[in-house]
């Protein structure tokens, strides 16, 4: 039986600062006087720079298969699920999809924001390719797993976010395309929907439905998928097995992130800035990316140049999709000028996830110094040596226990 997909040298180039939505008679006759005269430009480049956001990607998908796409952000994950979802053309390549594909990349994607729940089920359905006794079948199975019947007839532009990813998801999964195609929109949802939604992914799995999972949750991709991709940069780095993909991914992302990162100062002005954040094991080795279950330490030193009263150090620890997990600070403590540091141990009831960091100083409640997203550490369920360490928990919580926080003191 051939594959399901067949992807062959696929490449997608993008214009950096392109702004042309359309051209006039006139702006085509412009253009071509000027074309001349960019032989004459400098190195010969063009007017706007590109970027390839996928460069000869090639790989094949079996029927049946729930492969899992992983990679940092701007690999080139989501251009080619939107590529395979034909919302946009590649450059060049060549696509082989023997089926309907049906997909969900972004909150709310094919639906009309006017219509109602109601309304956009059968859009939806319709834009998939399904008739209208199709989707009259898998009508109340649908409402039932997006919950929504109490809003069934309102206009989907009053939905929150949840609400719109809840049917969204219900419809791309349970109108049956062959092909199921899922970005990290997931993430919007609560924790018993996302648990929904990863047993409904498995049951069109079972069902001989090949299923296409974009995620930076590690667990999640190894729970789901049997086979994965790794991209990085447009390209393929590596094909295989998920464990084997997943160890390749986080000791690269391990040897990416650095356990010193020198903070930015935001205001000359300000009585004081924070200068450096450096991150340690539990054995005080500098690293930043930490298995899970074991305890951490974050190094936050700073500097005051004039005396300011009442002075706490804040941490603040987000996801990547800057929802806030948690925030430590000091004692408050009246400050000279001088350099400081304030050391925060931490023993987090994290499960595997990637994690944001932030910077806060403050004087008698007023910040004098606030950087969001200085630098990212990893959680991880799977130790670099590929030695698979076993989750306490699903979502971002494990069993709580609590951390200690030593005061500030000069350096």
């Amino acid at each position: 039986m051939p594959p399901i997909i067949e992807i062959t040298n696929l490449s997608k180039q993008y214009h950096i600062g392109k702004r042309e939505s359309y051209k006039t008679l006139r702006d085509t006759i412009v253009n071509a006087v000027k074309a001349p005269l960019r032989m004459f430009s400098k190195n010969g480049a063009e007017e706007d720079s590109t970027i390839w956001a996928l460069k000869d990607v090639s790989f094949e998908v079996n029927e049946g298969e729930v492969l899992g796409i992983i990679g940092r952000n701007g690999a080139g994950k989501s251009t080619l699920l939107k590529i395979l979802s034909r919302i946009t053309e590649p450059t060049s390549g060549e696509i082989k999809i023997r089926g309907r594909v049906g997909s969900l990349l972004e909150v709310g994607t094919g639906f009309h924001p006017e219509l109602t729940g109601r309304e956009n089920i059968f859009l939806n359905g319709a834009i998939l390719g399904m008739r209208r006794e199709e989707i009259k079948k898998k009508f109340d199975e649908i409402v039932a797993f997006a919950e929504i019947e109490k809003f069934l007839d309102t206009p989907v532009k009053r939905y929150s976010s949840g609400m719109y990813v809840r049917l969204a998801f219900a419809v791309a999964a349970h109108l049956e395309p062959e092909v199921l195609v899922v970005d990290e929109v997931l993430a919007v949802g609560d924790a018993g929907f996302q648990k929904k939604c990863m047993g409904k992914m498995g049951e069109v799995a079972k069902g001989g439905r090949t299923v296409l999972f974009v995620s930076h949750n590690m667990g999640a991709v190894r729970k789901l998928c049997a086979k994965a991709v790794l991209l990085d940069g447009g390209h393929i780095k590596t094909i295989g097995s998920a464990e084997e993909v997943i160890a390749d991914y986080l000791t690269e992302y391990s040897n990416n992130i650095s356990p010193v990162v020198e903070c930015p100062n935001v205001d000359k002005d300000a009585p004081g800035a924070a200068t450096r954040l450096s991150f340690f094991t539990q054995d005080g080795i500098p690293h930043a990316q930490f298995r899970l279950g074991e305890p951490w330490q974050i190094v936050l030193d700073f500097e005051i140049v004039r005396p300011i009263p009442h002075v706490i150090a804040a941490i603040g620890i987000t996801n990547l999709e800057s929802l806030p997990l948690i925030t430590y600070w000091t004692k408050p403590r009246d400050l000279m000028p001088g350099k400081y540091r304030a050391v925060f141990e931490f023993n987090l009831p994290l499960a595997a996830t990637e994690l944001q960091i932030g910077v806060g100083l403050s004087s008698q409640e007023s910040a004098f110094y606030y950087v969001q997203n200085i630098c990212n550490v990893s959680i991880s369920d799977v130790a670099i040596g590929k030695q698979p360490l076993r989750s306490r928990g699903a979502g971002i919580l494990c069993n709580v226990k609590d951390s200690e926080i030593m005061l500030i003191r000069e350096i």
